[in-house]
């Protein structure tokens, strides 16, 4: 079975397109697996990163507020626009799968629309309990759609093809040994404490993270990894250099957290933004967490995602304009210093996962293809009779 994924923008879209793929390749071995995106996105170095093949497709986002700079940005997203059809055909053209599958971004876009029109099977996932505009609009075009909860069910439009399956976390995720990971990183019997603000960065977050390492550093013995996103990275090594925290072995200042199942098996805590990936991962390896939902997100989706969290005592949450830097270290000091309540706050977030997501989005793709490793393999592939 040859499957061609399309997803890009933030790690939100790529990671669950990728536990998926891995998903495929366990249940179907001689799977090959290919990727749509953007070379300028994180995707690119993710997908490669995880040894799959890369497509390059340029689509751009349509800026809202129309300054000068936004305008030159809006041409050009037009632009790439009218020419992504004819990229998504040259890609489907190349790699003739027998699958296609959307997880969200604005690569998703043209790839899923062509795909459909000529023919080839598509999937979509939503990742959020409010979809994106991109998985609202192919809904009624693909033949399955996965949905995170029930209530986004009738948000994606395309009730009768959408099957409720939480988000699928990698498989690498639950095989990571704690002691393992800890004693990699040399934690001993330090707190661990990981941090980040998503992958492009979040500037409150990195601002109230520097703050609780300059104060952990000098009153506590924790061991703290925290990624500061790729937009943020240069400020936030200016912002360390200030507070004099940018060459501590207790504070570990990365770009982009590359191996997050080790790092979540180590950590004891973890301060983090609420989308809907990032939650669906702790709660699969059950860690207990700070949650700063993001404010510049649809409807404020991630406030009440964390909330579901709060409810079951497996996590707390600030809201970004409450956030501040006294706040989050009382905060952390106080759960730190009581293993038993971080213990029982992973416990409770343990009980929210959907171990089964993985397996039921599997099990719809094999209903969708036939359940046959090479459904297309002794004839045209979709999309062949439509070349000619």
């Amino acid at each position: 079975m040859r499957v061609l994924f399309a997803a890009g923008g933030t790690a939100g879209h790529v990671n669950p397109a990728l536990a998926i793929a891995g998903g495929i390749l366990e249940r179907w071995p001689g799977a090959e697996i290919h990727f749509a995106g953007r070379r300028a996105g994180m995707e690119k170095r993710l997908v490669e990163q995880a040894g799959y093949a890369f497509h390059h497709i340029e689509v751009r986002g349509i800026q809202r507020s129309f300054t000068p700079r936004n305008i030159a940005r809006n041409l050009a997203a037009a632009w790439y626009l009218a020419l992504s059809g004819t990229a998504a055909r040259r890609i489907l053209k190349e790699v003739k799968p027998d699958l296609v599958i959307g997880t969200g971004g604005y690569v998703s876009g043209p790839v899923l629309r062509e795909a459909a029109k000529l023919g080839y099977k598509t999937a979509i996932h939503e990742q959020n309990a409010y979809p994106g505009v991109t998985n609202r609009l192919l809904a009624k075009g693909a033949d399955v759609v996965f949905a995170p909860t029930e209530s986004a069910v009738d948000r994606l439009g395309a009730p009768g093809k959408t099957i409720v399956t939480g988000n699928p976390v990698r498989p690498e995720l639950l095989l990571v040994d704690r002691a393992a990971a800890r004693k990699k990183l040399g934690a001993g019997e330090r707190p661990v404490l990981l941090s980040y603000g998503g992958s492009l960065g979040a500037q409150r977050v990195n601002e109230v993270v520097a703050e609780l390492a300059a104060w952990h550093l000098e009153n506590r013995d924790f061991l703290h990894i925290h990624a500061t996103g790729s937009i943020e990275k240069a400020d936030f090594a200016a912002l360390a250099a200030r507070l004099g925290i940018d060459h501590s072995p207790g504070f570990v200042i990365r770009e982009y957290i590359d191996d997050m199942p080790e790092m979540l098996a180590a950590a004891d805590l973890v301060i983090c933004r609420a989308g809907a990936l990032t939650l669906a991962e702790l709660e699969a390896v059950g860690r207990a967490s700070v949650l700063v939902p993001s404010p510049n997100v649809a409807e404020n989706h991630q406030y009440y995602n964390a909330l579901e969290l709060v409810k079951a005592g497996a996590a707390l949450v600030f809201e970004e304009k409450d956030l501040t830097g006294p706040a989050l270290i009382e905060t952390v000091d106080g759960l730190t210093a009581d293993p038993g309540r971080l213990a029982a706050m992973g416990e409770s977030a343990k009980g929210l996962a959907r171990p089964q997501a993985l397996k039921t989005i599997l099990d719809a793709l094999a209903k969708l293809t036939d359940g046959l490793p090479g459904t297309q393999s002794g004839g045209e592939r979709a999309g062949e009779k439509e070349e000619g």
